[in-house]
């Protein structure tokens, strides 16, 4: 049987005329990582207030396995990081989750591994004023790792954060799901999430417009694949009057077709593989299929 811990049903929240959620819907299972997007305003915020218990629904539930927000079950539940982390300057890393183990009543024995997971070890004795931003993001997602939290609500965890520590970070969130915990997390970053979560939901303008696999929101979306052929000098007249498609300069053509049409456009196209220099297939990414979702009609999003 799944193991639902994040359950929110028709959930709806205004700030006087403004309408911040619209009957937003959404599930996050034990071991899932879901990725809600949405651009600034689009309700992402709003929503974790309510899932934290800061605002009250006007209409809809929030439960976190199975408790109402606010209460002191869904918070033993919850761990939250925020985009921008404060902790005192003056304490040591390690004291810092020794303090906020001792909140959450968790053994203070697992703090070396705490701090060893998310790559603080070395800096662990040093005072948190003379950490780096990315430093205090890492501190923070350790933080939001003490007691194994059932959901782990993350605002933008990779803020701040170069590269490599962008990696190792979701690296960890990964762990964590794989350990069970059901993770939600907001974020702008679009291409660094596309392999890094189960599903995606998209918000826009307080209404949840799309939730699914990649797979899923790309078959919903309908986008075409692009197909891009180099053509050998004098050819690519030919190969267009063939295939179609776009010139994009004296020797290269783009042609788009359906996903489930790819295969047999590759293999009419193949059959002229003595005028071919070069085959590339492109793909929706989810920055296509973010605005594809993000920008359709509130009546076409509710249909």
């Amino acid at each position: 049987m799944t193991d639902t811990i994040l359950d929110i049903r028709d959930l709806s929240l205004s700030f006087g005329r403004l309408r911040a959620l619209d009957g937003v819907s959404l599930q996050v299972q034990a071991g899932e990582t879901l990725a809600l997007l949405g651009h600034n305003g689009a309700g992402k915020s709003t929503l974790f207030k309510a899932v934290l218990g800061f605002l009250a629904p006007e209409a809809g539930s929030i439960a976190i396995a199975g408790h109402a927000p606010g209460t002191d079950a869904a918070r033993i539940a919850i761990n939250y990081l925020p985009e921008v982390v404060a902790f005192p300057r003056s304490l040591t890393g390690r004291e810092v989750l020794t303090y906020f183990s001792g909140l959450r009543s968790a053994p203070k024995t697992g703090i070396a591994d705490l701090l060893e997971r998310v790559g603080l070890s070395d800096a662990a004795d040093r005072a948190v004023g003379t950490y780096s931003k990315g430093m205090r993001q890492r501190l923070g997602l350790a933080q939001a790792l003490i007691g194994a939290p059932r959901l782990l609500l993350l605002d933008e965890p990779t803020s701040g954060l170069d590269p490599v520590s962008r990696h190792e970070f979701y690296a960890v969130i990964a762990e964590a799901a794989a350990r069970g915990s059901a993770v939600l997390l907001s974020s702008h970053g679009l291409e660094e999430i596309q392999t890094r979560t189960d599903r995606v939901a998209i918000l826009a303008r307080g209404a949840l417009r799309a939730v699914g696999t990649l797979e899923d929101l790309a078959r919903q979306a309908a986008l075409p694949t692009t197909i891009r052929v180099t053509a050998r000098p004098g050819e690519a007249d030919q190969l267009q009057t063939e295939f179609g498609g776009r010139r994009i300069n004296g020797c290269r053509l783009e042609i788009d077709c359906a996903a489930d049409a790819k295969l047999a456009l590759l293999a009419r196209i193949g059959t002229r593989s003595n005028v071919l220099q070069d085959i590339d297939v492109a793909v929706p990414g989810l920055d296509d299929i973010y605005r594809h979702h993000s920008n359709q009609p509130d009546e076409e999003a509710s249909a």
